[in-house]
């Protein structure tokens, strides 16, 4: 395998890693007010709250579920922009230049929904609970349309100018294929949240979590048939490898329906897992789809691997950043999932 592949591989999984674990923080966020109040029990150094979706100590389901993982999910997408920038220097410039408003509006949306989370549990009155909970789900609703937005954009292709830079519209961005892939991957963030959800909290919300989530999953994938649909007449992906891109396709939805069937008979270990492939796989249809191109223009042709990728002895000086800051991540990532292993409230107590 050449170092430019190794590295591409590793730039996908940290993307796919961070869709599979920012997206079920996503989801939760966007659930928080629906999925009821969390079981009562001690929470140090918070009054109680009053508003919507929380229990009479101030607890809510949904974010008991991601507290004890809240922000270190963010670590993935800092790895992935580092690999971007080093590894893949030509593409970076081409990508955030073209996509900046999207950009701005995802960092916009993890700023919003961080600091809601943590201010809401200090709120006082009705009225202000009711707006931090609000914000809330906006700070998770944002990031996730905005990602499928991105995500949209990328399989069609994005506009090259004649002087070979990519710049994207208000036409581009509100196009029927990118906004449907934008309403697809809510819905499946915010069915990947569920079942997250339903794994994690105790058998009163697992409950109402497994039935928000297969009917989420069901919406996610008729919002990817009307996208495929809209591919089929012309108007939404642009793939390279078509062999490829349908049998990707077909996984995504063999995922969505493998999710919803294990929600509805209450086997949620498997219902997450299913839902984690549901995740990670356009992050594969895009890369494997479209290659050798990793910024495909709509008019066709783009950037290929060859033109994005760094120097030969750049690559080599950044293998240390592979073989040392991936592991730790993933080290990282088992023993947090660890420690906390098990229901909310039976192993830990209430964080927000």
């Amino acid at each position: 395998m050449s170092l430019e592949t190794l590295w591409l591989a590793l730039l996908g999984l940290l993307l796919a890693g961070y869709f599979v674990l920012g997206g079920y923080d996503y989801g939760a966020q966007m659930l928080s007010p629906f999925l009821g109040s969390a079981d009562p029990g001690p929470r140090p150094g918070t009054g109680p709250g009053t508003g919507p979706g929380t229990g009479p100590d101030g607890r809510n389901a949904a974010l008991d579920a991601i507290a004890p993982f809240f922000l270190g999910n963010e670590v993935w997408l800092v790895a992935f922009a580092g690999v971007m920038f080093g590894a893949f220097p030509h593409l970076e410039g081409s990508l955030l230049s073209g996509l900046y408003p999207l950009i701005v509006a995802i960092l916009a949306g993890l700023v919003l929904g961080n600091a809601a989370i943590q201010l809401r549990g200090r709120s006082r009155g009705a009225r202000a609970a009711r707006v931090w909970n609000a914000l809330v789900v906006l700070g998770g609703a944002l990031p996730a349309v905005c990602w499928g937005i991105v995500v949209g954009l990328l399989l069609h292709g994005v506009p090259r100018r004649a002087d070979g830079s990519f710049h994207v519209g208000a036409g581009d961005v509100f196009g029927p294929f990118a906004l449907t892939c934008g309403v697809a991957t809510a819905l499946l963030f915010a069915g990947h949240g569920a079942a997250f959800v339903a794994l994690r909290s105790e058998p009163g919300t697992a409950t109402a979590a497994r039935r928000l989530g297969a009917t989420l999953l069901a919406a996610a994938g008729a919002a990817g048939a009307l996208a495929l649909l809209l591919s089929v007449f012309g108007a939404g992906a642009s793939m390279t490898r078509t062999g490829t891109s349908v049998v990707l396709f077909a996984l995504v939805v063999a995922a969505l329906a493998a999710g919803w069937w294990f929600l509805g008979r209450g086997r949620d270990t498997l219902a997450f897992t299913a839902t984690c492939l549901a995740t990670a796989l356009p992050v594969l249809l895009i890369g494997a789809g479209q290659y050798p191109y990793l910024l495909s223009a709509s008019a066709g042709g783009g950037i290929t691997v060859d033109d994005a990728v760094a120097d030969g002895a750049t690559l080599k000086v950044l293998i240390g950043f592979g073989v040392v800051v991936v592991p730790l991540i993933l080290l990282y990532q088992g023993w947090s999932w660890w420690a906390f292993r098990g229901r909310t409230g039976r192993r830990h107590p209430s964080y927000f």
